[in-house]
């Protein structure tokens, strides 16, 4: 299955509960494409020991099924470089994920 998240929150709970389930359903044997949309771009700012945001990313990005997009408008307004972490992608993005996608999950 091809599963698309899309984060536009940077509530830390949520997203470490989006990410814990993309590394899941990527041992599954899914592939998984994460886009970053709005505040979604600043998922990682309150990763903590409890939400170990970044380590759900950093595992997430170690697999081949894994892909990362973020709303360059979006980080521009925030201010933000494009990083392995957020690397920027357009709304024409978002769409090509969305249409080629068997499922589509938003947080």
């Amino acid at each position: 299955m091809k599963l698309a998240i899309i984060l536009s929150t940077k509530h830390a709970e949520t997203n470490w509960n989006a990410l814990r389930l993309a590394n899941l359903a990527i041992s599954k044997g899914d592939t998984v494409s994460v886009f970053l949309i709005g505040e979604g771009v600043e998922y990682y700012k309150d990763s903590s020991n409890q939400f170990n945001i970044k380590g759900q990313m950093d595992t997430f990005l170690q697999s081949k099924n894994a892909e990362i997009i973020a709303c360059e408008t979006c980080m521009n307004i925030r201010k933000q470089q494009d990083s392995k972490e957020c690397p920027a992608g357009g709304i024409e993005d978002l769409y090509n994920l969305i249409a080629e996608s068997d499922k589509v999950l938003t947080f």
